[in-house]
Order: C-alpha cells, then sequence, then structure tokens
C-alpha cells in the first residue's frame, strides 16, 4: 500500500500519524521454511540484510509484516546514502514495522488499521525485546503542526497520516495513506539549463572562493506558468563559457554532468539565484530530490555558498 503526497496533513481523531522513514520498503515474512524479505518491487532483500532476516525469525509462523529499512549513520541520523551506497559505514541498519498483513496464518488487510495496529504492537512487544535490529515504528499523539516541527528538529524524511478505519489495499494510493514530505533548502546559483518547452532542468551550484561549483540538475517544482516565466529571466543570459569549474565530471550517474551530457546544455552568465529544496546531499556532492521553490533576488550569487 502506498501514500499519496499532499502538502498539508489533515487534522482530527480520525487519522493516525507517524514519522516517514527515508529508507526502503520492506515486506517482511515469516513461513515454516524460515524468513523472506521483498523489496517494494517484489526482490528478494533477504541476503542483503541478514541481521534484519535473523532477527526476523523471531516472528511467529505464517505472519507477514510491512516496514521500512532504514541506516543510522555516526550521528544516529537516519541516511539514505549510506542504506544506498555504504552500508558498511552504517551505525547499525534498521526494520521499523508500521503494519501487519497477515498473523499466524490469519489475512487482516481487510481488517481497520486501528487493529492491525493492536495486533503489530503485540507482535512487536517480543521482538523488540529480543531483536536490537527491528522496532515498531510508534504512532505519535500530537497535532500536525507540532509533529512537523519535531520532524524538521531531528532531520527526518517527513510525516505520514493513515486513516485509522482504513483497510490495507496493496498497491493503491487511496488517499487513506498520505505523506507529506519536509526537504532541506538553501540557495543555489543558476549556471545553466537543459532545453524543453521551454526548458527541462536547471543547472545549479555553489561557490567555493572564486570557483561556481555544480550540485544538481533541479527539474522538480515547476508547472508550465512558471517554467515560461523563468525561462524568460534565462535566455538574456545566455553564455557560450560553461561557468562550471569542476565540470564535465567523468563518473556517470543520474546527478552528474558528464561531457556528452553537456552537449545538450545552455550555459548562463551566474546572476541569478534559486531557492531549492532537496533531501540530502550525496557523498560525491550532489543533491538527491532536489526540487525548485523560487528566484531570489535578495542574494547576491556570490554569497550563495554550500550549507552544512
Amino acid at each position: 500500500m502506498y501514500a499519496q503526497l499532499v502538502q498539508q496533513l489533515p487534522e482530527g481523531n480520525d487519522w493516525l500519524y507517524e514519522v516517514k522513514f527515508d529508507g526502503y520498503r520492506c515486506l517482511a515474512g515469516r513461513d515454516t521454511a524460515g524468513v523472506t524479505l521483498w523489496s517494494r518491487r517484489g526482490n528478494d532483500f533477504t541476503a542483503q540484510f541478514p541481521n534484519i532476516a535473523k532477527a526476523c525469525e523471531q516472528l511467529l509462523p505464517r505472519t507477514l509484516i510491512d516496514g521500512e529499512i532504514v541506516a543510522i549513520d555516526g550521528n544516529g541520523r537516519i541516511s539514505f546514502n549510506l542504506l544506498q551506497h555504504h552500508r558498511s559505514q552504517a551505525q547499525a541498519l534498521l526494520f521499523y514495522a508500521f503494519d501487519v498483513l497477515i498473523h499466524r496464518g490469519i489475512n487482516l488487510i481487510n481488517e481497520p488499521l486501528s487493529k492491525r495496529r493492536e495486533v503489530l504492537s503485540d507482535i512487536m512487544k517480543p521482538l523488540t525485546r529480543k531483536a536490537s535490529a527491528v522496532s515498531l515504528s510508534e504512532s505519535i499523539d500530537a497535532t500536525p503542526a507540532e509533529l512537523v516541527s519535531v520532524v524538521k528538529e531531528f532531520g527526518f524524511e517527513g510525516v505520514i497520516a493513515k486513516r485509522k478505519a482504513s483497510c490495507y489495499e496493496p498497491g493503491k494510493r487511496s488517499g487513506a495513506w498520505l505523506k507529506y514530505k519536509i526537504n532541506k533548502s538553501q540557495e543555489f546559483v543558476i549556471g545553466g539549463f537543459t532545453p524543453g518547452t521551454p526548458l527541462d532542468a536547471l543547472i545549479v551550484g555553489y561557490y567555493d572562493g572564486d570557483e561556481l561549483i555544480y550540485a544538481a540538475k533541479v527539474r522538480n517544482g515547476f508547472v508550465p506558468a512558471l517554467r515560461r516565466e523563468v525561462w524568460q529571466k534565462l535566455k538574456r543570459l545566455e553564455t557560450p563559457l560553461c561557468p562550471f569549474a569542476n565540470l564535465p565530471e567523468k563518473k556517470r550517474t543520474q546527478f552528474s554532468l558528464t561531457r556528452e551530457e553537456m552537449k545538450n546544455c545552455i550555459w548562463l552568465k551566474p546572476e541569478l539565484v534559486a531557492q531549492i529544496e532537496f533531501a540530502e546531499w550525496t557523498p560525491d556532492g550532489h543533491l538527491r530530490h532536489s526540487k525548485f521553490v523560487a528566484l531570489r533576488d535578495d542574494k547576491d550569487p556570490r554569497d550563495v555558498v554550500r550549507e552544512a
């Protein structure tokens, strides 16, 4: 079951709230043959996360739970980059369970969430005591405003709101589960763009001394009218020279700009500043899940540096 993205969290006693973890969605099941972990695409995770699989051996046979695998960094915070690229450097790999679909062979997906959570809580009590790699994703008794404040303070990805009376709908975004994401944000200098209708992505960076350093291709956050408005301001700044000191990049990733990819770029004089939201910095200095928010005419491009 999937959550639907919203711009505002619902309020009221009909809703249950949880922290949104930035990790890998995972189903954990135990039958008479043992434990299996599956990704949201149905791939087998069992060999990749042996400690979590071992901990789930405490589940009763014919039980299936839903949750999220996360990596904890040296500061005790969740890091998707560690989970994806550097698991050996993680302080811990944990599984947070937030739902149960089958318990002792009994199918629970048509039961209300409130009942499923009661069953899950009972399941997790002995499991948590015996296995530190598995924990219950606790529901939080607070207002949405209080939740957002706490989530921002502790650096979580967002908040999930779930309707207490809802059944479990595999593969659907019915609106019974809602997600509100909280991203990091700072200013970046616009040094180019890739053409589209009329633009596809902004190419942004920050100053390190006198050098403009490339950080991201930003595609999200535009509606058609805004896209045209931004493009009108960009096209007057076109220049044949790439302003970024660290381009081209040699290694091709979803975030990088190689020499071949740069052939499609239109470069700009670095005179405009944009506010960009993002999930986190990748280890190689790029932005993950970046989103355009607005142009900032109150910022001097030369004052834009990488923030912690």
